[in-house]
């Protein structure tokens, strides 16, 4: 007989929107301070948690600050106070907290951020693409990214665990695609609120403003003295990451019967044509893999969670098999020789020593849908790479109308 107590923990199957669902998982965190300010997507987050503050199912401080400036920078000082913080944002509001982002990971504050990926303007656009993100890529904040809503509920979770291990000790955003999935009515299984409330335990800061017995400096003026040992400081936490990210994913796995790494390999041992995607479009490209490999076409995909820090090793053993690549990156990269995506995968097949030909594609700007037909144009594309050895241009446009 199996014993019950080590099987997962089956949870509640309900049906809500992606922003719904982190709202949901926020509760059951119960943070101590959440500051934000509503912008589109991401408002149902911060919305549905308020109604939570409000009907005192939690015991939340909740802030209506006056910018997403000044939400990072209530959730900076409720951290260094010793709080748990959280906070949401999108688009033209994570561009708005620019300086605070690079502060709140300088101070080594595990506040978590979630993220509806949104374009930035102009022209207006308040859809997906994941340009708000990739644009702070090297603010020193661990990036996660989900495909549905289910996970962006387990990583709304999963960050807290990241930020406050005490290897890490940074700062984590984690996206999920603006409509696509913060606005889709999906099926997601909920833990019961003592599972996760035990899971993500008591924050323990080491640190806090308010501890006048052992007082601390925050933000204290860094010269040339001493501020680049800091930064490297900050490297270490997030090499750190790199260790802690599927250790807490591998619990998280125990528990539920749901386990995350770095990403998710789809159909990709023995394949010889992949891509590597980030995000909703994921499930289009995974549809486009069964179709080819009914016609004998070693297709696969690698869809990656952890953009930051970015884990070439793994990608780069995930990878050694193919014979060509193509990156997808659904961001803005005006003036690059790629996206940010695709920059990375070269980088860490590179210095793995391997030399598969690799592509890069931009997709899904401002919204624009990525379909099953449009992933076969792709590894349409990759077949004739393999059989000429050509793979120019190396840069693309995905479902561009001409």
């Amino acid at each position: 007989m199996k014993d019950t107590a080590t099987l997962p923990i089956k949870g509640e199957a309900v049906a809500l929107e992606g922003a719904n669902a982190v709202a949901h998982a926020m509760r059951q965190m119960n943070p101590d301070v959440v500051a934000a300010y509503p912008i589109t997507p991401q408002t149902e987050i911060v919305q549905t948690f308020s109604e939570f503050v409000a009907n005192g199912r939690v015991d939340t401080e909740f802030i209506a600050v006056e910018s997403e400036h000044a939400a990072m920078s209530a959730c900076i000082g409720a951290s260094a106070a010793g709080a748990r913080a959280q906070t949401a944002t999108a688009g033209a509001g994570l561009a708005l907290m620019w300086e605070c982002l690079w502060c709140a990971a300088g101070l080594r504050l595990p506040i978590v951020m979630h993220m509806a990926n949104r374009s930035l303007s102009a022209p207006l656009n308040i859809l997906c693409d994941h340009t708000d993100a990739m644009g702070a890529r090297d603010t020193g904040w661990v990036q996660l990214y989900g495909e549905t809503g289910q996970e962006a509920y387990d990583n709304a979770i999963q960050a807290v665990r990241i930020a406050e291990h005490p290897k890490v000790m940074l700062p984590v955003m984690h996206g999920m695609d603006g409509f696509v999935i913060s606005h889709t009515l999906e099926r997601v299984e909920m833990l019961p609120d003592e599972v996760v409330k035990k899971f993500v335990g008591t924050y323990k800061p080491a640190h806090t403003l308010l501890d006048v017995e052992h007082p601390v400096t925050y933000g204290a003026f860094d010269h040339w003295d001493y501020f680049f040992e800091h930064r490297r400081q900050q490297w270490e936490g997030l090499t750190q990451a790199l260790e802690v990210i599927p250790q807490v994913g591998e619990e998280y796995g125990k528990l539920t019967g749901r386990r995350y790494g770095y990403f998710e390999p789809y159909r990709l041992d023995d394949a010889e044509l992949a891509v590597v995607i980030i995000g909703s479009a994921a499930g289009a490209a995974r549809v486009a893999i069964d179709e080819l490999r009914d016609k004998g076409v070693k297709a696969g995909m690698l869809k990656v969670r952890c953009f930051r820090p970015f884990p070439a090793k793994a990608v780069a053993e995930a990878l050694k098999g193919c014979r060509v690549v193509a990156a997808l990156d659904r961001s803005t990269c005006l003036g690059a020789q790629g996206g940010p995506l695709f920059v990375e995968t070269c980088a860490a097949l590179f210095s793995a020593g391997l030399r598969p030909s690799v592509v890069n594609y931009i997709y899904g700007l401002g919204g624009r849908d990525t379909v099953p037909a449009q992933i076969h144009q792709v590894y349409d594309d990759l077949a004739r790479i393999a059989k000429t050895g050509r793979a120019e241009p190396v840069f693309r446009y995905l479902g561009l109308r001409e």
